[in-house]
């Protein structure tokens, strides 16, 4: 894990999303702060289509507010839509963050949860795709991690103390 001295409040960064290796999704956002723990970087929706998941889109015009830690397995992301009103939080449960040469590194673990804006939808995602991988047999000890940080984010969030985390 590499810790970088704080990134600058402004300051352009790439936020790079890596599965099983290679590289995911790699797109351009901006530093809102950094403590050397978090860094919370705020960029809009990465690609000029629409997702719809069926329980959210992500379409032009979203902004996602994302909060990356190099000492925890996930990360946070604030999703608003082009009118600023809130959609959710989408989660991925990642490695810890690494930040280094202008760029936020998170490795993907498959593992998501989705938290809607009122808190009454918290949904677990990919767990098939992440039980598929097969990191519990490759890396016991990430995948456990992995694991406890969805219970984690979940249990955050059914307790109505999710946006603690963020705050």
């Amino acid at each position: 894990m590499t810790t970088n001295p704080a990134e600058t409040a402004g300051a352009p960064i790439h936020v790079v999303l890596v599965k099983a290796g290679r590289t995911k999704l790699r797109y351009p956002a901006s530093v809102v702060s950094d403590d050397g723990t978090r860094l919370t970087a705020r960029a809009p929706w990465a690609t000029e289509s629409t997702r719809d998941f069926g329980f959210v889109r992500f379409e032009p015009g979203d902004v996602f507010t994302e909060h990356y830690w190099r000492d925890r397995w996930y990360a946070v992301k604030e999703v608003r839509a082009g009118d600023a009103s809130l959609k959710g939080w989408y989660c991925d449960i990642t490695r810890p963050a690494v930040v280094r040469d202008g760029e936020v590194i998170a490795e993907d673990l498959d593992l998501d949860l989705w938290v809607s804006a009122d808190g009454s939808a918290v949904l677990r995602l990919d767990e098939d795709e992440f039980a598929a991988g097969g990191l519990a047999e490759r890396d016991p000890e990430a995948a456990a991690r992995a694991v406890a940080a969805l219970d984690e984010l979940e249990l955050l969030a059914k307790l109505g103390r999710f946006t603690a985390l963020i705050d």
